[in-house]
């Protein structure tokens, strides 16, 4: 036996939702699980044995839909992801631009809407920090983008610029340009930015591996791969420097050709299996975010005629999941309001008329509304709810930025978890990084109470929607092992699944020993192999 994990708490996330005391690896697998005294006794003098001392095992954490090309390389630019006010965003950039004057532009991203007035930063603030070059700073959410005059001046993006029909130019009291862009509008500018190179694409891919192994993670779905990030993801399994189990999704490009389009998913999937590396899925945009009204729902947003930005009608929608699911992707939709879960539920529907059904696993990502006739649908087509647990809890963006705008008959049924669970939906976990953070814990803490961990003394959001624990576990691991098409080898642990394992420094399931959100990883094994170690547990 190569090691053994004992006299803890092992939950095995399987279907019963068993919990042990030992846990035995041979071989990069799990070899068995059950009580310390049985599990012991296969150990042999060359075993490690770790005493685990009441401490938490549990698989590996799977995070079902997340950025990570993009969280790494956030470090790498103007990173305002820990910002916390609209002025320290400012300094950091200023400090930035100081720090870079060799860059022609200065780009980044990770302000919170909920810094501004409106959530929409104007173009004045960053001429006032750096005026003589153009800036372009994504929002945490990658839905808006603020700009300097000199951006949208490079951009020809001026008064007279109409909306292109997915997105919005955020105007001022004059009619000009007011420095936020929101959704498609953003394209004319991202399209002047300096390209990111390989080895960038590369060390951010790394950068980001290293901070999810240490937070327990094994295995993450990366939502939006396309051909460049693709060819670092393949240099970096090529090296076998990816640990991390990678699955991910080609990013469908509005206002392309659809046949012309397919192809090119196709032939770019054939080069996206390779050593821990699998690229099975395909991932659509059906809606924006309520936060900014581009959100779709089937009612308008409160006194307004605005009902949301489509960005794709249904009959094309339709089309697009037929083709998809025709050629054998997995698809992957962002949906956050109603209608536009309702609209994916229907493409997903349509498809399985057309091509008959499989075990295709299609997911929806966030399904922050869910109007109640469509909760049995999920389970009825075998669409799993990819939903993001850390924002179902009392926030700015759900106190001020959104449940003002739906009123409260939407408000009730906001992030539907325990909805979705009792309907007999599968749920997967996804973070959504670097929207925020990819911490399991303080995910898993929010899951349960639907309060944030930075706000424990507030009331919950809908509590009737929270779910239990051993639940909640089992959807970050087994649940995500099964969106990931990875759960024949991870997700549980049970013999003779690979050893994808976390530590952790207490007994997570003893209420006993404090909030979820405040325990820590102290080691996670990929396969057997430490792919992190706290320095103290002398693993």
């Amino acid at each position: 036996m190569d090691s053994v994990l004992t006299s803890g708490t092992v939950f095995t996330a399987d279907a019963a939702l068993s919990v042990a005391e030992a846990v035995a690896v041979r071989e990069g697998r799990i070899a068995a699980v059950g009580s310390a005294r049985d599990v012991m006794a296969l150990a042999d003098p060359a075993t490690r044995v770790l005493e685990l001392e009441g401490r938490t095992v549990l698989p590996g954490f799977q995070d079902a839909h997340l950025h990570p090309p993009e969280g790494g390389l956030a470090g790498l630019r103007c990173d305002l992801y820990n910002a916390s006010s609209q002025e320290d965003c400012l300094v950091r950039i200023a400090r930035y631009a100081a720090e870079h004057p060799e860059l022609e532009w200065i780009v980044g991203g990770g302000w919170s809407i909920d810094f501004f007035p409106g959530g929409t930063p104007s173009r004045a603030d960053l001429d006032a920090v750096c005026p003589d070059r153009p800036v372009f700073l994504e929002n945490r959410d990658g839905h808006g983008g603020w700009v300097n005059s000199r951006a949208l001046s490079l951009a020809g993006i001026t008064r007279e610029t109409p909306d292109p029909p997915d997105g919005r130019i955020e105007r001022d009291a004059d009619g000009e340009p007011q420095g936020t862009l929101h959704e498609g509008a953003i394209s004319p500018v991202f399209e002047l930015l300096p390209p990111t190179l390989q080895e960038e694409w590369e060390a951010g891919i790394l950068r980001a591996q290293a901070e999810l192994h240490a937070l327990g993670i094994t295995a993450w779905q990366d939502a939006s791969v396309d051909a460049e990030t693709l060819a670092a993801y393949r240099a970096v399994a090529e090296r076998g420097e990816l640990t991390m189990r990678a699955e991910g999704n080609l990013l469908w490009e509005r206002g392309r050709g659809e046949d012309e389009q397919l192809d090119e998913l196709v032939e770019l999937r054939a080069r996206g299996s390779l050593g821990r590396l699998r690229i099975r899925g395909a991932k659509i945009f059906v809606d924006g975010v309520l936060e900014n009204f581009t959100g779709t729902l089937l009612e308008p947003y409160v006194g307004t005629d605005n009902a949301g930005i489509a960005m794709h009608e249904p009959a094309e929608l339709a089309r697009m999941v037929t083709g998809l699911d025709a050629r054998g992707f997995q698809v992957h939709l962002h949906t956050i309001g109603d209608r536009a879960v309702r609209e994916a539920l229907d493409a997903i529907e349509a498809a399985q008329r057309t091509n008959g059904r499989r075990d295709a696993r299609h997911h929806l990502a966030h399904v922050q509304l869910v109007h109640p006739a469509d909760l049995h649908r999920f389970a009825e087509l075998g669409v799993v709810a990819n939903v993001s647990p850390l924002w179902a809890c009392h926030s700015p963006y759900v106190d001020e930025l959104t449940e003002p705008f739906i009123g409260p008959e939407r408000s009730a049924r906001m992030y539907p978890f325990g909805s979705l669970h009792r309907a007999g939906a599968r749920l997967a976990f996804g973070s959504d990084w670097t929207v925020s953070t990819p911490n399991p814990l303080p995910q898993l803490e929010v899951a349960v109470t639907r309060i944030s961990p930075e706000t424990r003394d507030r009331d919950p959001l809908l509590p009737e929607e929270a779910i239990d624990l051993p639940t909640a576990l089992q959807t970050f691991t087994a649940g995500s092992a099964h969106v990931n098409f990875l759960d024949r080898e991870t997700g549980a642990l049970e013999p003779p699944k690979v050893a994808d394992l976390v530590v952790f420094d207490r007994d997570i399931l003893d209420p006993g020993s404090g909030p979820i959100g405040d325990a820590r990883v102290l080691l996670t094994l990929v396969e057997g192999e430490a792919v992190y170690a706290d320095p103290g547990l002398g693993w």
